[in-house]
């Protein structure tokens, strides 16, 4: 754990996979972190291992990343706890993949409220807070490579992660003048618990028909050689949520092992 305690965060959806080794990085990178995750076990045995392993302060707390009355009790456990919210990180998201031209109004509104809607909420409210207490702080969106390109079994995902880039691009230009700059992540294939379950509702669709064989494919496209690990994205979070990243504001860095040359 870094000897200087560097402010408050706050990781949504971070019981487990990319948000999980985000909220750990930050722990260890001297920051009191707060996750913020619909699933309770997962989230309080996340908060416990990290608080663990770093020894820095980590606590955990249930929400609905939609609500906004959520996010507003998050925030204010998170200033009262840790003196303030220094670093939002909006990483709570999901997928269900649909073939495109089966693709649904329910799991379109679905995807949206939890990937794209909780983003303008959480960017509001933790902007809100640190502008009341006087915070030049970190905003950190995260988006995908499919918010670049988009993919045909995977339409509203793909939207939703396409307005994440642009209201990190929006936020980026409200919020300048406050000190406060907002940035975002898109990792490519990960290697996460949501793979799993994509895995099997690709095989349920027939798109492939055996455990990793879709992962597999999209393997064959990565520069790298391999798909990858949610270590190899806190390093970005941690430059983000650094004084390193100051004038930089709008912008969304790909981490996807050269997949998606843009």
């Amino acid at each position: 754990m870094s000897d200087m305690q560097k402010g408050g965060a706050i990781v949504t959806g971070a019981a487990s996979g990319i948000g999980r080794a985000i909220a750990e990085s930050l722990s260890f990178d001297g920051y009191s972190v707060l996750i913020a995750d619909i699933n309770e076990s997962l989230g309080r045995a996340a908060a416990g291992e990290i608080r663990s392993l770093s020894g820095g302060e980590t606590a955990f707390l249930r929400a609905d990343v939609t609500q906004r009355e959520q996010i507003c009790i998050a925030i204010s456990q998170c200033r009262e706890q840790f003196g303030n919210i220094k670093v939002m990180v909006n990483n709570a998201g999901f997928n269900k993949p649909e073939a495109f031209l089966e693709a649904t109004e329910e799991v379109w509104h679905k995807i949206l409220d939890v990937n794209a809607l909780a983003v303008l909420i959480g960017t509001q409210e933790a902007a809100k807070a640190m502008i009341s207490d006087g915070v030049r702080g970190k905003i950190i969106n995260v988006a995908s490579i499919t918010g670049r390109t988009g993919f045909a079994d995977h339409a509203p995902y793909s939207a939703s992660k396409a307005a994440v880039i642009s209201l990190t691009q929006s936020g980026a230009r409200a919020l300048a003048g406050n000190g406060i700059t907002v940035n975002a992540i898109a990792p490519g294939v990960v290697a996460t618990p949501l793979w799993e379950q994509l895995d099997a509702d690709l095989m349920a669709m027939g798109v492939s028909s055996a455990p990793g064989e879709a992962i597999a494919s999209l393997e064959k496209e990565i520069l790298l050689g391999r798909v990858a690990k949610p270590r190899d994205i806190v390093g970005t979070v941690l430059f983000l949520a650094s004084e390193g990243s100051d004038y930089m504001t709008g912008q969304t860095l790909m981490i996807d092992g050269g997949m998606i040359l843009q």
